[in-house]
């Protein structure tokens, strides 16, 4: 298993479908239950364990996955009001060392609550036309909604995934 992609990378079908849509969205809509299940008794120093060498603890990862599901949810409501929004990046290393990052999980567990209940309702009503709508990332070019949704729920699968290996060594 490649321990970096425990799931694989990201797989997008060259054409989505709202069948596509809709079972991303039955991920994103049972994740956190998913995520509290995993750490939502976890020690100090069961949050401080990584899935790997230099990699990001678990209390970490719990933040960061917060913290990428906000500003992913952004960038669809960006794409889905304005006319292919140029998008800036966000430095993922330095907001995980940011001082909120020392909160107790189940803050980002919460925010997450928040954001994936709205990713679902928003996602649930997209039309094709919106499915094809984009937004311009600074560092990755064009990218379609449908794209967004696929990697909103991929993300929070990824992680979970390293979240589950962290555990078990």
């Amino acid at each position: 298993m490649d321990v970096k992609h425990p799931i694989g990378q990201l797989q997008v079908p060259e054409k989505v479908t709202i069948e596509n849509i809709q079972g991303w969205l039955k991920e994103i809509a049972t994740y956190t239950v998913r995520l509290g299940e995993t750490v939502g008794s976890l020690s100090d120093e069961e949050l401080e364990k990584t899935y790997r060498e230099g990699a990001w603890t678990v209390r970490q990862l719990v933040h960061h996955i917060a913290d990428s599901q906000l500003n992913m949810y952004q960038r669809l409501k960006l794409a889905l009001t304005d006319d292919n929004p140029t998008i800036p990046a966000f430095n993922e290393e330095e907001w995980a060392i940011q001082p909120d990052t020392k909160l107790p999980v189940e803050c980002s567990i919460k925010m997450l609550e928040g954001i994936n209940a709205r990713v679902v309702s928003l996602g649930q009503t997209l039309t094709e036309e919106q499915l094809n709508r984009v937004f311009t990332h600074q560092i990755n070019g064009e990218v379609p909604v449908s794209a967004k949704i696929a990697k909103l729920a991929w993300h929070e699968e990824h992680h979970l995934a390293h979240i589950k290996i962290a555990l078990t060594e």
